[in-house]
Order: structure tokens, then C-alpha cells, then sequence
């Protein structure tokens, strides 16, 4: 396994960040099972010491992995944790943050795909901020005037991020440069959009949705 061709950052915020995008890659690529400090540190460009000064365990590299992966989920799709507050159901843009996620997932497929299958197989998934902010905010909605009635949103959750975090692998094997992959996450933006608009959303509550997916909006 080749190292990264880049020279050591000497902040150990920046080394730290390398560290951890090593772990997201070797994750992504082997699953818990086949992550090892010394190859995360062999990847990173450090040395297995200073892999050891930030995470004194195997368990403790994956878990901060994730966390720093739930965090870029987290200000992808809804902005600043620190800033941001409970918003009412009415404030969110269900349009913008499906469009803002599939581009993000589209970008950081990596990072989405071992969040997913971290946290999903967790006994808890709600101990992770993204997980907590994403659900909680669909419960809240299903509990609106704006949604039909009996919606699981546990379940709807589920599926929306599935889909989301997976079809980025679909993706890039279809599409040859940015523009094709920018193409194709907007596709399937639309798509959710679509199915959200006669499956759960009220459509009556939703025009801009329904003019944008009769095209007279984009």
C-alpha cells in the first residue's frame, strides 16, 4: 500500500484530519475488521507513533472516524451544529437539503458510505448528531399538517440516506468528469423529490416542489 506523497502537516489538527481520512479510506474500502493503526498511519504519512498520540486504539480511530464523518454530514446538510437550534418543520427546505446532500454524497462518497454502514449497525443510532438531526427532524414533520398521515419516519430515514449515500457508487461508474456526476446527483435529487412529493409529502403544501418537478422551476 502506497503512502500519500505529501509532506507530514506539523499542526496536530492538520495531522489529526490526515489521520482520519486515511481511516475513512482503509474503512471504506475494508470494513472495521480490516483496519489496523499502522496501516491508517502508513496511509496517512505518519508514523505509527503519532497514530498513537491521537488514537490509542483501533476502537477509538474507528469511533472518532465516524464522529468526524457525522459531522460533515451534519454541516453539509443542515449547517453549523453549534448555531443552529430545533427549527420548526416549516422552516426547512425539504428541496434544498435533499439537493445539498446528494451533491455531498456524490463528492464525498467515501465518507458517506462508512458512515452509513456505521452508525445503521449500531445498537443506537441515535447517539450520532447527523442520525439524531436527520430523524428528528423528519419525526417532526410526519407530525405536521404538512405530511400524510402514519409515516414511519424512522424507516423513511433509512431509505432516503440509503439511497442517497449509495447511488454515488452507481454514479461514478457511469459518468466520465464532474459535470456527468453533477448531472446525475441532481437526477436522483429530482427522483426523491418526486417520490416524497406523491408518497409522504402533502402536495397541496409543497407547490414549489410540484412546479420544479414539472420543470418550471430548477
Amino acid at each position: 500500500m502506497e503512502s500519500r506523497a505529501k509532506r507530514r502537516p506539523r499542526d496536530p489538527d492538520a495531522t489529526r484530519e490526515v489521520i482520519l481520512e486515511a481511516a475513512r479510506t482503509l474503512l471504506a474500502k475494508d470494513g472495521p475488521e480490516g483496519i489496523s493503526l499502522s496501516e491508517v498511519a502508513h496511509l496517512a504519512g505518519v508514523n505509527r507513533g503519532t497514530a498513537y498520540q491521537h488514537f490509542e486504539t483501533r476502537e477509538k480511530l474507528i469511533e472518532a472516524t465516524v464522529a468526524w464523518a457525522s459531522d460533515k454530514l451534519f454541516r453539509a446538510a443542515f449547517g453549523d451544529p453549534e448555531t443552529i437550534g430545533e427549527r420548526r418543520v416549516e422552516e426547512i427546505d425539504i428541496a434544498a437539503m435533499t439537493e445539498r446532500l446528494a451533491a455531498f454524497a456524490m463528492e464525498n462518497h467515501e465518507l458517506c458510505r462508512v458512515w452509513l454502514l456505521q452508525v445503521l449497525a449500531s445498537p443506537d443510532p441515535s447517539q450520532d448528531p447527523f442520525w439524531r438531526e436527520y430523524c428528528g427532524s423528519l419525526e417532526r414533520w410526519a407530525a405536521s399538517d404538512l405530511a400524510v398521515p402514519g409515516i414511519d419516519a424512522e424507516v423513511l430515514s433509512v431509505m432516503n440516506l440509503a439511497g442517497i449515500f449509495l447511488w454515488p457508487i452507481w454514479a461514478r461508474a457511469h459518468a466520465e468528469n464532474d459535470a456527468g456526476r453533477d448531472a446525475l446527483a441532481q437526477r436522483f435529487a429530482k427522483e426523491t423529490l418526486r417520490l416524497s412529493m406523491y408518497g409522504s409529502l402533502r402536495a397541496d403544501a409543497y407547490p414549489g416542489i410540484a412546479d420544479r418537478l414539472r420543470g418550471g422551476g430548477e
